[in-house]
């Protein structure tokens, strides 16, 4: 049988290692998908001379590898939205197959290209676009097909993960652990899609859409990132107890969806408290009663381009197959999508961790105190610390109970109004997923 031809567009580094272990690992990729795989062409931008590309046709044009009849697979490898939907879109009209580890792409546009798919009888792979060592989307999309599943949950972006683990452990400013971030290659030049919970979200979407069957959403689901965290909420919530981490959560009610990503207080012994530096842990509870959990180590080279060549075998094995009986892109028939609206942030429910600047002058935490009974928010637990030499000022931090989010905004803006009360109050959700 003839070898399926692939075009790979993008060798950076993703791209760079699966054509390495394309190439070095060809016969048993090839015992494993049924056929040969074999490298056609590859598009980029400036030539790669650490790549032994001899015999490969090589082009800086993209669309040329999309629109070439010799290639039956395109594997779109440079990110971005515009012109990597571009590309996928004609490629898909020509024809072919496409593997993806562009969650932004899947996140933003994955609608229309799982359409147009459908249409042209095409398949689009995407397992590499969350948590790229690990097959997360193949584990809810099919290994979990007999369940209903309540939540899904994680910390999904490990640069964020670093800068808290070491606010935590070493006393640092955010600022500080951002540029030794950006100095180890963690984090990009511009990290606002890591800090500000964007890559969160474009992977939330994903993995909410094929546990719970809902079409792709990433315009509404949450992000709030963790630029104004300070190492003073990373201490106290230590001291009550918890840990603050940039937690992204998905649940299915009966009728909503909830779909957010924020700073977030964690029981300090439950799992996901205790990941540190760049672990990309994720949870799924469903039913019939069953929680699983899966780890990715690293960002890295090879481990993502392992889940694209895995990918790319599912792609090679499935090609001759009928397109109506093949795994749904999304896990569900796309007549069977849930139309189960994104629940707004402020109709969700959390506890809440709030830290309040107030003046030393007796009767504010009584005010305090008045004002969030006022609006039904019950408190668990206070504590107050000494007065702070350098402003004088007291700095209250109370736990609530769980109530929906309004009556805390509502509290926040009573709150900072009272003359008691210095500077905007912080405000962190406390989850407890069970």
């Amino acid at each position: 049988m003839n070898p399926v031809k692939v075009g790979i567009c993008g060798l950076g580094t993703v791209g760079g290692g699966t054509f390495n272990v394309l190439q070095r690992n060809a016969e048993e990729i090839a015992r494993r998908a049924g056929r040969g795989i074999e490298v056609a062409q590859i598009a980029m931008r400036t030539p790669k001379p650490q790549f032994q590309t001899t015999g490969i046709a090589i082009t800086n044009d993209v669309f040329e590898v999309a629109t070439n009849p010799e290639i039956d697979i395109v594997i779109e490898l440079m990110g971005g939205y515009t012109v990597a939907r571009e590309l996928v879109l004609k490629a898909i009209e020509n024809g072919k197959h496409v593997v993806t580890a562009n969650k932004a792409l899947i996140a933003v546009h994955g609608n229309e290209i799982f359409a147009k798919a459908r249409e042209k009888g095409v398949i689009v792979a995407f397992e590499a676009a969350v948590a790229g060592g690990i097959p997360v989307i193949k584990a809810i999309r099919e290994g979990l097909s007999a369940n209903r599943i309540n939540w899904v949950a994680g910390i999904i972006n490990g640069t964020g993960n670093f800068i808290l683990t070491e606010m935590r452990e070493k006393g640092r400013t955010f600022e500080d652990v951002l540029a030794e971030a950006q100095a180890l290659g963690y984090a990009e030049a511009d990290p606002t899609f890591d800090v500000e919970g964007i890559d969160a979200a474009h992977k939330l979407t994903i993995l909410a859409s094929i546990a719970f069957g809902i079409p792709l959403q990433f315009d509404k689901a949450y992000t709030e990132g963790i630029t104004k965290l300070t190492t003073a909420d990373v201490n106290y919530a230590e001291a009550l107890g918890y840990r603050i981490k940039h937690h992204a959560v998905s649940r299915n009610t009966a009728t909503t969806i909830k779909m957010s990503i924020h700073p977030t207080l964690i029981t300090a012994y439950t799992p996901f408290a205790t990941v540190n530096i760049r672990l990309h842990p994720s949870q799924i509870n469903g039913y019939p009663p069953r929680a699983t959990r899966l780890s990715d180590p690293r960002d890295a080279m090879e481990p993502t381009a392992s889940s694209v060549i895995a990918d790319l075998v599912d792609v090679v094995r499935a090609m001759t197959s009928d397109p109506e009986n093949r795994v749904p892109h999304l896990a569900f028939q796309p007549d069977s999508l849930s139309a189960h609206p994104i629940l707004p942030i402020e109709a969700c429910e959390s506890a809440y961790y709030l830290r309040i600047q107030a003046k030393d002058h007796p009767g504010v935490l009584a005010q305090v105190a008045s004002i969030l009974s006022e609006r039904g928010i019950n408190i668990e637990s206070i504590m107050q610390k000494e007065v702070e030499e350098h402003d004088g000022l007291v700095p209250m931090i109370l736990l609530t109970h769980r109530v929906v989010e309004q009556r805390i905004n509502d509290a926040i803006a009573a709150l900072e109004a009272l003359a008691g009360v210095n500077g905007p109050v912080v405000r962190i959700r406390v989850e407890h997923l069970n």
